[in-house]
């Protein structure tokens, strides 16, 4: 704690102490302590020091230098420029005029631009000096978008690469973008990873490490921002930037490519350095406030061409939002029925308290609730198995063979008669109403698998906020431990996001798509059996879903107990051998929900330890 006081304490002077004023009236004391707590965790692995053995060496970036290319993709970098600090300028175009790729040119608009202007005179000097850079002056302001546009019309590349005028890029940026093309044909959008860089250049912090394509994160945040590269005939498709998202236009513009895009890539490489100063967004999210209410209208925009229904409202949060999807009723008027899946072992007060968590929270959602009994010895199981008899929408299953959670749910799920399954343990329990109307809007979208929500240990800390592939070896649940409140890196414990899994502890999923994959694989008694459920759902070109917005408690495993038996030790070893032959391509590489760069043994994305540049990106 001490070091975190003197962290804040090293920041107090008057700019700071205004920003932090502005931010306690914005979210309150509460919300205030929580963001500052998470900004002043130390960082288990420090980014200043992890980023300088990770970037590339000088006899990488001279060998880049050296590759010869056949036929090279040749890049336009956009650029408005309208009073920026000369020196920023100059910043900028050194950083491109340092790339280890030649094949480029930089389109520069130059708004408001007069003979009395300090940067008239820079910009002229550069173009003169390179022929690769073409000035434009604007004789007026036209705003962000028909800046940036007057910089298109100059372009003349095979791709168009977006830049802001005070930021800088790696050396290695346009290699990089220019090897990923080469290596995947086809590609028409491409985005890199990021960080942030101090006004004077010396201090890079704050990462964004992205994950591949993600549709459900890009509708919670514009994560994909810098180092944006769209080709010139999907941008002639998708149309300029529109002035009326200024603030948010680069948002909007990125919706609309990827609308229309055949092949979006991500090198998951840092590659761009948004810088902060006093008068950036970056540095004072909450001073560009209408910015933000351009991106939900992007988000509506977006959900209206594609033709889905969606709420969106902005998060506490400036920049993230929420989407909430209705739930739509059958042609005769009729909600969807939901079949729900509760395995029960003794246990009957846990049984108890999740099933009325369900009374109380379900609202006019209906539901049958199928409990399949397996192997109670208690004589108060069956008295409360007799209570529950009297009820039209629970049906009493029995399971009489050992313990099999994907056999057991198999068998349930093929006697349901509901339209939509929701596999849920016995030892959970809803917190509140909304939560199943949110996961069933979410998994009545076509594109839609499989819905996963967010579960809490009864003491308030996070149980489960989603599932990576590769942590702990096979797979695991994120953000464990962390308390309620609290959003983790990112926000990402916070925010609805493609995932490739969740836990079958409660997920939500339609009752065909079950039954055409063939349900649980029964090989996977206990371990892994939604994991690799997620996985076919997502090979079969579904997406899985972590829905933040549902929540509830998770009084963890109180029906099997502790796997400590010698049997239950080589079961366990067996699922993870057949997770590891099944899903060896994924094992081996990086789960595309996540990014390399970031750590397997740890759970709440931090760094990973040794990590370097890879200089052929999508090879190994």
């Amino acid at each position: 704690m001490a070091g975190r006081i003197w962290r804040i304490l090293k920041k107090m002077h008057p700019y700071m102490i205004l920003k932090g004023l502005r931010y306690l009236h914005h979210f309150g004391p509460k919300g205030f302590y929580i963001r500052l707590m998470e900004r002043t965790e130390p960082e288990e692995v420090p980014y200043g020091p992890w980023y300088e053995n990770y970037r590339p060496t000088r006899e990488e970036l001279d060998r880049q230098r050296k590759e010869k290319w056949t036929d090279p993709v040749r890049f336009s970098v956009a650029v408005p420029v309208f009073g920026t600090d000369p020196v920023y300028l100059r910043q900028m175009i050194d950083s491109v005029k340092a790339q280890t790729y030649p094949y480029w040119e930089l389109c520069i608009a130059h708004a408001a631009a007069g003979e009395d202007d300090p940067l008239f005179a820079l910009l002229d000097e550069e173009a003169a000096a390179d022929e690769r850079i073409r000035v434009r002056h604007l004789s007026e302001n036209g705003g962000i978008s028909a800046n940036t546009n007057a910089a298109l019309e100059m372009a003349k590349g095979d791709f168009i690469a977006f830049m802001d005028h005070d930021d800088l890029i790696s050396e290695a940026a346009l290699y990089l973008m220019a090897a990923w093309i080469r290596n995947h044909p086809g590609t028409q959008m491409l985005y890199t990873d990021e960080d942030k860089i101090s006004a004077d250049g010396k201090e890079h912090f704050q990462p964004n490490l992205k994950p591949d394509f993600n549709e459900d994160l890009l509708r919670s945040n514009n994560y994909i921002t810098h180092f944006l590269v769209v080709s010139k005939e999907l941008l002639a498709q998708a149309g300029p930037l529109d002035p009326a998202y200024d603030g948010a236009q680069d948002y909007d513009l990125i919706f609309r490519c990827c609308e229309k895009a055949q092949r979006i890539g991500h090198v998951p490489e840092i590659l761009y350095h948004w810088r902060v100063h006093e008068k950036s967004t970056a540095d004072n999210p909450i001073s560009k406030m209408y910015a933000y209410e351009a991106g939900r209208r992007a988000i509506e925009a977006h959900l209206k061409r594609i033709g889905t229904e969606g709420e969106v409202t902005c998060l506490k949060d400036p920049g993230f939002y929420r989407v909430r999807y209705p739930v739509k009723k059958n042609p005769d008027g009729s909600l969807p029925l939901i079949s729900v899946i509760i395995p029960n072992k003794d246990q009957e007060k846990v049984l108890e308290k999740c099933i009325s968590s369900l009374d109380r929270t379900k609202g006019e959602i209906p539901l049958e609730i199928l409990v399949v009994e397996n192997n109670s010895t208690r004589p108060e199981t069956f008295e409360y198995y007799r209570k529950l008899s009297g009820r039209k929408d629970v049906r009493l299953l029995r399971w009489k063979d050992s313990f099999n959670y994907s056999a057991i749910n198999n068998y349930a799920a093929a006697k349901a008669g509901g339209d939509y399954l929701l596999f849920l343990n016995n030892d959970v329990e809803a917190i509140g109403e909304g939560w199943l109307e949110e996961m069933l809007g979410t998994a009545m979208r076509p594109d839609v698998g499989a819905v996963g929500a967010r579960l809490y240990f009864p003491n308030d800390t996070i149980q489960h906020a989603g599932i990576v592939i590769g942590i702990g070896g096979v797979a695991g649940a994120m953000f464990v431990g962390m308390k309620r409140g609290y959003t983790g890196y990112l926000h990402k414990a916070a925010l609805m996001q493609d995932l490739s899994a969740v836990t079958a502890a409660c997920m939500l999923m339609d009752a065909a798509l079950f039954r055409s994959l063939g349900g649980f694989e029964e090989k996977l008694a206990v371990a892994f059996n939604d994991v690799d459920l997620c996985l076919r759902i997502g090979k079969a070109g579904k997406k899985v879903v972590y829905d933040p917005y549902a929540e509830l408690y998770h009084h963890e495993s109180l029906s099997r107990g502790p796997e400590d038996s010698k049997q239950k030790t080589r079961r366990f070893q067996n699922e993870i051998e057949y997770m590891r032959s099944e899903w060896t391509g994924l094992l081996r590489g990086t789960d595309p929900c996540y990014n390399k760069n970031l750590s397997i043994s740890k759970w709440n994305y931090s760094l990973r330890s040794g990590a370097r540049m890879n200089s052929l990106p999508g090879k190994a």
